[in-house]
């Protein structure tokens, strides 16, 4: 698929909704609602309006990590993004230069046998690609003790559209869990964000069920959109039978963000039944697998990359996403983890259903 989209800067969200005015909370975002290629436009507070007794959100666990670190590779001053921990112990990693003005910019990991040098005397050696023939990404082998490194001396990963550093707080999503093995994404859940305690609340109070899921994403560079690597992840069997209920009671399954896609898709047989499951997946959904557990999705608003654009053409189609890629941009919507949020639902039988006069 493709999608000819340019996000002119300034649609790029600089920071937080909170910090855009005074009496805002993570809730003050927009929300564009599209069944098919029916379009309409929302506030997030309005959300619970869009779900129904009986649907259930999927949502992910996972805490972000304060996975920068500065460090040094011989004289050169260098950032370590931490992306993710494997079974043997080592970590994926990328490796950054300073920039000059608070952010990074790419530069390539390796050779075999290259030594970072890290706060604590902590030292990261070089040892293999993540991918073959794949430059960014390398498996290394730490000296030290990598979440309590990470506690002492990271910081979020921030990009070069952000204004200015954030304490990790403004990363951590409502639904975020604390890992006694000190696990994590190196990036925020950031469909989640917006979601605050009284607007969770509200959801559960109108019959919206919540099944709580774990996905620990990686790192994933604006600069370079290469296809999902595996990741960990759990379906816990409370959630997998909250989930089957849902679909055999008529419910609505929702994914909060593509890692909840992931994840509950990860768990789903070809009959569609979802199982209790923990592990790695290497799942990549794309129209011809198409996705047997989701009915809808909360997503945030990034630029188009292939895997991404796959997953919402499998849950939508295509003229729906390009048809939402058009209505974003044209009406100004935020981009990127602090920008507004897209909910993809199916559509309805009846035009207009939940039209309230600024449907398009």
């Amino acid at each position: 698929m493709t999608v000819a989209v340019r996000v002119p800067e300034e649609l790029s969200a600089r920071v937080p909704a909170e910090q855009r005015g005074p009496g805002l909370g993570r809730d003050a975002v927009r929300l564009l609602v599209s069944r098919g290629t029916e379009i309409a436009h929302r506030t997030f507070a309005e959300l619970p309006g869009e779900l129904r007794a009986g649907d259930v959100l999927v949502v992910n666990t996972s805490p972000t990590l304060a996975a920068a670190v500065d460090g040094r590779i011989g004289h050169a001053r260098v950032v370590v993004h931490f992306s993710t921990r494997s079974d043997d112990g080592r970590w994926a990693v990328e490796l950054r230069d300073p920039d000059g003005r608070g952010t990074t910019r790419p530069r390539a990991g390796g050779p075999e046998g290259t030594v970072a040098v890290l706060p604590e005397g902590v030292r990261l050696v070089w040892e293999e690609p993540l991918a073959a023939g794949g430059a960014r990404l390398w498996w290394v082998r730490a000296t030290g003790d990598v979440p309590a490194l990470l506690r002492r001396h990271g910081r979020a990963i921030r990009y070069s559209y952000t204004e200015r550093d954030q304490p990790l707080s403004v990363y951590q999503t409502v639904f975020a869990l604390p890992y006694a093995d000190g696990a994590g994404s190196a990036e925020m859940p950031s469909a989640a964000r917006p979601f605050t305690a009284g607007l969770v609340a509200e959801l559960v109070s109108r019959g919206v069920q919540f099944a709580p899921i774990t996905l620990h994403t990686g790192v994933a560079s604006a600069e370079v959109h290469e296809p999902p690597y595996p990741e960990r992840f759990e379906v816990p069997e409370a959630s997998a039978r909250l989930i089957n209920a849902a679909r055999a009671g008529g419910g609505k399954v929702v994914a909060v963000g593509t890692t909840a896609v992931r994840a509950v898709e990860s768990a789903a047989g070809p009959d569609g039944v979802v199982r209790a499951a923990a592990g790695w997946t290497d799942l990549v959904v794309t129209p011809e697998r198409g996705v047997r557990v989701v009915d809808g999705l909360l997503t945030g608003l990034h630029e188009p990359e292939a895997s991404h654009l796959l997953m919402l053409e499998a849950i939508a189609g295509r003229e729906a996403i390009s048809r939402t890629y058009t209505e974003a941009l044209g009406h100004l919507y935020l981009w990127h983890e602090f920008g507004d949020v897209h909910l993809i639902l199916p559509e309805e039988s009846g035009h207009g259903a939940h039209c309230s006069g600024n449907c398009l």
